[in-house]
């Protein structure tokens, strides 16, 4: 993927969005200096360039009933694009996964999974994560709690 390439009012625009994703095309233009349409014009240039790929709310887990956090390491027991696509297609179905990484280290995958409780988490590992063919080991880390957790990507202005 390409990189694109950003004036500063495109990065005072996405590091605004990124503070209040609701916030009116009007308000957007005053704080970042444009009129309302350059302002809709830009963030229109930046969605179709895929720079903002959608907007969405952050939800409370806790009161959603969904307070387990777990990040599970996955180890294959071979390497193959072949069993780690099919490992890729089937924990990116599972609505418990809510980030999924390829990773180097001693892990090949780690995954960020939200349940209920360890009754649910049990049943999400057998169910889930032992019926995946070519897993060689799976080590769970619980949360304990949040330290920092933001959706946020760093904006220099320039």
């Amino acid at each position: 993927m390409k990189r694109v390439e950003l004036d500063r009012l495109d990065r005072r625009i996405l590091k605004t969005l990124q503070l209040d994703g609701r916030i009116s095309n009007q308000q957007l233009a005053e704080q970042v200096g444009l009129s309302p349409a350059a302002s809709w014009r830009r963030v229109k240039s930046l969605q179709d360039k895929g720079v903002i790929k959608g907007y969405s709310a952050q939800l409370s887990s806790e009161h959603l009933g969904q307070s387990l956090g777990v990040l599970v390491s996955l180890s294959l027991q071979r390497h193959t694009i072949a069993s780690s696509e099919e490992i890729e297609t089937q924990v990116s179905s599972y609505p418990e996964v809510l980030q999924c990484f390829a990773v180097t280290g001693s892990a090949d995958f780690i995954l960020r999974v939200l349940v209920a409780d360890m009754a649910s988490y049990d049943r999400f590992l057998n169910e889930k994560i032992f019926t995946l063919e070519g897993i060689l080991q799976v080590n769970s880390n619980f949360v304990l709690r949040e330290i920092k957790n933001t959706p946020s990507i760093p904006i220099d202005e320039k």
